[in-house]
Formats: C-alpha cells, structure tokens, sequence
C-alpha cells in the first residue's frame, strides 16, 4: 500500500531523519486551528484522536481530553469533519486517526473506512481490535486505501509479533513502556533493541510512543527509531495554554527529533 505515509517515510529516510508523530485530541479546545498549525510546526505525521468514553489504553491527560470533547459535542462525523478541512489547505501530512472501536463500529466498518477515505484519511490505530477479529475492519480500510496500524508492546513476543506485524501498513506503532499514555519510557537500549527487532520483523518504519514529554527523551529515541510520538504532552499544552501552547511543545519536541542524528 502506497500512501501518504508510505511517502513521508521514505522523504524522512532519504534525509536520515527521524519524523516526528503529533497526537492532538478532536474537538478538545479549538482542535481544527491546532490541526492546521502542526505541520508548520514540525510535526511529520498527525495522529488525531476520536473522542471516547472510555479510552482504556490511555492515561490521565488524554482521558481528561476525550471527556472535554465529548462534552462539546464532539462526534466521529465531526473528527472526520476536521480531517477534511485541514486536507482542503494541506495535501502531504499523513492523518491517522487513533481511537477505539466501538464509535466506529457504531457507524459501520465500510460506512467509516469510506467517509475517512474521503477525508484525507491515511491511517487508522484501533487500539482494541486484536489482528485475530480485524479482518472486516482491515478489509474495509484497504478497499479507500486506509493503513491499519497495530501496536506492539515489551511484553511482544517473537510469536506473537508475527501475528501484529502480519497485514499491518504504514508504520508499527511501538509502546515503549508497559500501562498506559503517558506513563514513561523505557531505557534507550531497551528501545533501540526492540525497534531493531519490529523492524526486521514487520520490514516497515517503527514509531515509538507512549511517555515522551521532554526534547531530551524524544532525540535519544530519535536515534535508532523510525520516528517519535508525543500525545499527553501536547493534550496538556493545549488545555493550559492552548494553541499557542501546544504548537511552541511541538516545536521543540520536533526540532531535537529531527536533529537528533546529526
């Protein structure tokens, strides 16, 4: 599958550069201004999330922020609304919406796969879809052609890794740490050998997320991963100092990402 992220992976490499992936929340504040400011502000990748009631595999910060947008009448149709508009003015910047699967199947799997094909949409990250029950989902998104991104975990092993990186696209999503958002990294050897190990495995670009908040911690991952996810954080600087404040986090967390190799 060929796409924006297949493209932007490739430009990244081609300059041995690390990319940086931005998580933003839809509909947590003015989300579409900060939508439209992140590439500017050196994010390569953009992770948009769909608000959910309960969002299990995220922490403090990005729960608080579902709960904001859902409260403000945010929707699946709405997020997707978002990604649309910032694709009128922006047609390089990879989306990939990050959530769960009950909103989704709510609206259908072809229904949805259509309606975010339509968007601009370039990946999916379905946190509570297992590769064994995926294939209706999976399906749905290749025929608009949607990566369907997996994650995986320390606790991964050699066995089931096969089964995480078998029919997954774009990019693999490596939790560095066990738990939730936002909960802290892992030692750097432990990262760089567990991205080496996805990467052979899996033959894509490895992203590595879950706890980077610091420049410091996102150039030492920036080293030996593919690119680096920051999420809590910016969910943060949004809510307390909002788009201005998100975008000045983004800024330098992209700019010690994406010197990190020199």
């Amino acid at each position: 599958m060929t796409n924006r992220l297949t493209t932007r992976f490739a430009e990244l490499s081609a300059y041995n550069r690390a990319g940086f992936v931005a998580y933003m929340m839809a509909g947590d504040g003015d989300s579409q201004a900060l939508l439209n400011a992140l590439p500017a502000a050196g994010a390569d990748v953009i992770e948009l999330g769909m608000p959910f009631t309960d969002p299990m595999a995220d922490g403090a910060a990005i729960q608080a922020s579902a709960l904001r947008a859902l409260d403000a009448g945010m929707t699946l149709k709405k997020t997707l609304d978002q990604a649309a508009t910032f694709r009128k003015t922006d047609k390089s910047t990879p989306i990939v919406l990050m959530g769960y699967a009950n909103p989704i199947h709510h609206m259908g799997w072809d229904k949805f796969a259509k309606a975010a094909g339509k968007a601009g949409v370039d990946g999916l990250i379905c946190v509570d879809v297992p590769p064994e029950e995926d294939e209706d989902l999976r399906t749905a998104l290749d025929k608009h052609g949607i990566a369907l991104i997996r994650l995986a975990t320390p606790t991964t092993d050699d066995k089931r890794l096969a089964t995480v990186v078998a029919n997954t696209a774009g990019f693999v999503y490596y939790v560095s740490t066990t738990g939730v958002t936002g909960a802290g990294t892992g030692a750097v050897t432990e990262v760089s050998e567990a991205v080496a190990r996805v990467q052979k495995a899996s033959g894509l670009p490895v992203a590595v997320g879950f706890g980077v908040r610091e420049p410091e911690q996102a150039s030492a991952i920036a080293k030996h991963a593919d690119a680096v996810v920051v999420g809590s954080a910016i969910v943060d600087a949004m809510h307390e100092g909002g788009v201005t404040g998100a975008t000045d986090l983004v800024k330098r967390l992209s700019s010690a990402v994406h010197t990190a190799r020199r």
